[in-house]
């Protein structure tokens, strides 16, 4: 699993669902659709209408794949901070039961505000 507790998760930028299907679709469950995605140049990030699933590229081939999956009914919180005129960075900060806090990174250019309504649609 990914360390959350040591460091905020890459430096995501906006993709397209179809860069990632291949690799995601196989662990989502019936009905489960992607929402929005990110990734970095190996590792990505997608938001599903059930939750969040962070994947870690691993090794030199990057073939070892990490999935973490992170429910949206295990979120206690959650906060953005938008991408301002020097700090060109915007920050999702979600708090989980019994993992504690994740903090995602993104690009300037992320619609951070987007993402806030996502998961406040399948948390509140």
């Amino acid at each position: 699993m990914i360390d959350f507790e040591k460091q905020s998760v890459f430096k995501l930028a906006p993709c397209r669902p179809e860069e990632i299907a291949s690799q995601v679709t196989p662990i989502m469950i019936q009905g489960e659709r992607v929402v929005s995605c990110f990734k970095t140049v190996r590792d990505f990030v997608v938001f599903t209408d059930k939750r969040v699933i962070a994947v870690n590229v691993q090794g030199m081939t990057g073939r070892k794949k990490d999935f973490t999956s992170l429910p949206y009914s295990r979120v206690q919180a959650f906060s953005i901070e938008t991408a301002g005129t020097f700090d060109m960075d915007a920050e999702l900060d979600l708090w989980f039961s019994g993992l504690g806090q994740v903090r995602l990174e993104f690009r300037g250019h992320a619609d951070v505000k987007l993402l806030a309504q996502i998961i406040g649609t399948y948390v509140l």
